[in-house]
């Protein structure tokens, strides 16, 4: 598992451990802001069957040695934030594109013995929707320097499947929260924020709509495509979404009446660039193929995210700092996002 310290890779080592305590995990992370060693309980890291390695995607030789160990091979690292890319695009690129390269090929050189490979692209590739909801097949339009890696990475995946039959899998998550995500994203900013009884500060007017999947929920769809047959899921690319959106004005007013504080805390700023209108995914090929049931109300999972948020103010309040980005707009003003 690439990234298996950061936000979703967290939480599925923690969800495969409970409901498969049999399998063994490789966590390969490099461990830059965004991953974090200390997610990881003293039970799991005592666990003979979790191992962690600190190490880049774009190593290949060591990811060349990892993936010879294993069978499946689940592909989170990236660099995430739109923000960031805009910032710092040159890394992004760096690994998003040839991080994932290395890894591709790291399964060529194992292909017999490989039997999944699951690359985890992301909605952004998509842009702003042409048609709603977007399925699968809805074209890929990026907006900003981080889906367009995400775009360039999700491409080549798609073409070592076609050229060398690998058994790749593709999945585009929605917007994802819950425990253990950075603050640099929208719902953990706002609930930090909250917390603290800080400003709410919204992109814009905060009419930009979302498709908001709670983290378990990826983690059961992830399961499925790890374990689906062969037939169902090699070459085909699914999305991992609730089918339910909402709009960031929305979110901010939900927080501050969960924690029982004043609208008046909601602050507005100039609208990112390249910002992306409305995002809200079809979930018709999951349901489909995998069998993807009905999946948690947003805001039964907004409740547990508030409430892991509040329990834990040790394992964020150390990246309050980081909630914020530095970049140029195109009139080179400064702006923090």
């Amino acid at each position: 598992m690439t990234g298996g310290a950061g936000f979703i890779g967290t939480n599925f080592v923690y969800y495969l451990m409970k409901r498969y305590p049999q399998y063994r995990i490789l966590v390969l992370d490099a461990l830059t802001y965004a991953g974090n060693l200390e997610n990881f309980s003293s039970e799991i890291k005592e666990n003979p069957n979790f191992r962690f390695i600190k190490g880049d995607v774009c190593d290949a030789a060591l990811v060349l040695d990892l993936v010879r160990e294993v069978d499946c091979v689940v592909h989170f690292a990236a660099e995430t934030h739109v923000a960031r890319s805009i910032f710092d695009d040159r890394k992004f690129f760096k690994t998003d594109v040839l991080g994932t390269q290395s890894v591709a090929n790291a399964v060529l050189r194992n292909k017999d013995q490989i039997r999944r490979f699951i690359h985890v692209s992301t909605s952004e590739v998509y842009g702003t929707a042409l048609y709603q909801p977007m399925d699968e097949d809805h074209p890929l339009n990026p907006m900003t320097p981080y889906a367009a890696a995400k775009a360039g990475a999700d491409r080549l995946v798609y073409s070592y499947w076609r050229t060398y039959d690998l058994p790749i899998v593709i999945v585009r998550p929605f917007n994802q929260y819950g425990p253990y995500q950075h603050l640099e994203k929208v719902i953990p900013r706002f609930i930090s924020s909250a917390l603290l009884g800080e400003p709410l500060t919204i992109h814009g007017d905060g009419t930009a709509k979302r498709d908001w999947l709670f983290v378990q929920e990826t983690c059961k769809r992830l399961d499925l495509v790890l374990h689906a047959d062969d037939a169902d899921v090699i070459g085909e690319v699914f999305n991992l979404g609730s089918g339910f959106d909402l709009d960031i004005l929305g979110i901010a007013r939900m927080i501050l009446k969960l924690l029982g504080l004043s609208e008046n805390l909601i602050t507005f700023t100039p609208d990112r660039p390249g910002q992306v209108q409305h995002h809200i995914s079809s979930t018709a090929k999951a349901e489909a193929v995998l069998k993807v049931r009905p999946c948690t109300h947003f805001q039964e999972g907004l409740e547990k995210t508030i409430e892991w948020y509040a329990a834990n103010r040790s394992w964020w309040e150390r990246m309050l700092s980081m909630r914020r980005v530095e970049i140029v707009d195109k009139d080179g003003t400064v702006q923090f996002y």
